[in-house]
């Protein structure tokens, strides 16, 4: 039974990311942002190219999908041997057994900066409301239920130093749904309005107004806290005031760039301006878009960790992030630490894959801007940041060797093509519009080449 959960919960969450993955591709409304430090913050966002994005909490515990197995949705299945309210207690109480006792977010950062990773957002609340920091606003944390000997209870702080000891960019994920605060599902009412607010705010507003100082408060502590912080990832796109739950995004703004100068805010599906940057989930859109955007995208078919997971090939990510950066965004990969606290083996391993391709091949993919023709077939443009150089990247599908000659018709070198990874010079060959490149025999993965407009 808990298997069949889990693989419906897992399918319906995809089947919704697939649904939010075409509302991007309809809706293409941006409004670039005016402070100059947050323009500067973007622009230097936009160079990165590759991050990681960590799920990490208690539905880590019985390795589950997180937090949405609590909601009511239609689309939720969990076990018929419990009732909703024995359920909800359950999930609750797995916060007693969260005690990731290994806990090594140097690991973590090691391995993310050998995938060639350069920016990191870490989940500091999803929205069971568990929070992975030591808030005074609430006992519902890792600080007052795990890690029974004391020790580096504020897994928050941690986190983040590791990664800035490795020059990543800082980002923190805050989910402005909490599911758990009796001032969003108040235990009066049941939860019949799914992932929603579940009482009338207009007929209790002095409870909304008290829900709205406490996420207030939240993300101060988040923001005030814990040293530099590039990013502010808002998760939970219908608290909003489009949907009658409006937080004051403006007074939160306000407060967050006060702590953090020039921050990046992304109000994920929320166009206006606190979405600096678009993430379209689990989907890459069809065309080029010419605003900052993010594809964000588990490394198996799970954000957090899972007992049995199905993965992403080396190669299968590699390819997406080659169509990501063409098409002018970042990919975030998500990747979901252990209920002990580490990065498992079969992530290492890939990741350590992905990091070795990208140290041969990354100048066609770090600090590259877009070109006008940015595909031909199965070969993928970008360019330098001055435009002098261009790079084309041949997409080998996984499990196939690279042909023997390409050719493409757009994009047609001046001079000479180089093989990024070794420097050395092709054969190619002209025949009107179309040039044909020599590859080197046995390419099993994608090849990078560079030349002059």
């Amino acid at each position: 039974m808990k298997k069949l959960m889990l693989t419906c919960l897992a399918a319906a969450a995809l089947l919704t990311a697939n649904a939010q993955g075409d509302v991007y591709e309809r809706s293409k409304t941006y409004e670039w942002p005016t402070d100059k430090q947050v323009v500067e913050k973007l622009r230097k966002w936009q160079d990165q190219k590759f991050g990681v994005l960590f799920h990490w909490g208690v539905y880590a515990v019985p390795g589950m999908v997180e937090s949405w197995a609590i909601c009511d949705e239609d689309w939720v299945t969990r076990d018929t041997t419990m009732s909703y309210r024995q359920y909800k207690d359950w999930y609750w109480g797995l916060a007693d057994k969260f005690n990731p006792i290994k806990f090594d977010p140097r690991q973590w950062a090691d391995v993310m900066s050998q995938a060639g990773m350069k920016y990191m957002i870490f989940t500091t609340k999803h929205h069971d409301g568990f929070c992975m920091f030591d808030s005074k606003y609430t006992d519902y944390s890792i600080a007052h239920h795990a890690f029974r000997d004391n020790a580096r209870r504020d897994v928050l702080k941690y986190v983040l130093e590791a990664f800035r000891g490795k020059g990543f960019m800082i980002g923190e994920y805050f989910s402005k749904p909490d599911w758990h605060s009796q001032d969003y599902w108040w235990d009066v009412y049941p939860t019949k309005r799914g992932r929603n607010v579940n009482y009338d705010i207009k007929k209790w507003p002095w409870r909304w107004e008290r829900f709205k100082q406490y996420t207030y408060n939240q993300m101060e502590e988040i923001l005030s806290r814990y040293g530099s912080v590039d990013i502010l990832w808002l998760d939970g796109g219908w608290v909003c005031k489009e949907n009658n739950q409006d937080i004051d995004m403006p007074h939160i703004a306000q407060m967050a760039r006060r702590h953090q100068p020039g921050l990046i805010m992304v109000d994920r599906t929320i166009h206006g301006p606190y979405e600096n940057y678009q993430t379209p989930e689990r989907t890459v859109p069809e065309q080029q878009l010419n605003f900052p955007w993010e594809s964000c995208i588990p490394l198996s078919n799970d954000w957090g960790w899972v007992q049995h997971p199905t993965w992403k090939s080396p190669e299968k990510v590699i390819n997406t992030l080659i169509e990501v950066v063409a098409k002018g965004g970042n990919l975030v990969l998500g990747v979901g630490p252990t209920p002990e606290g580490l990065i498992q083996p079969e992530a290492v391993s890939r990741l350590q894959a992905i990091g070795r391709w990208l140290k041969a091949n990354g100048s066609a993919i770090y600090n590259t801007t877009t070109t006008p023709v940015y595909q031909d077939g199965n070969t993928w443009f970008t360019a330098s940041k001055d435009g002098r150089k261009l790079y084309a990247i041949y997409m080998v599908k996984e499990g196939e060797t690279a042909p023997a000659t390409i050719s493409w018709s757009k994009n047609l070198p001046k001079g000479s093509v180089k093989l990024l990874s070794t420097g050395r010079t092709l054969k190619t060959r002209r025949s009107g519009n179309t040039v044909t490149v020599t590859l080197p025999a046995g390419i099993s993965q994608s090849v990078a080449m560079e030349f002059r407009r």
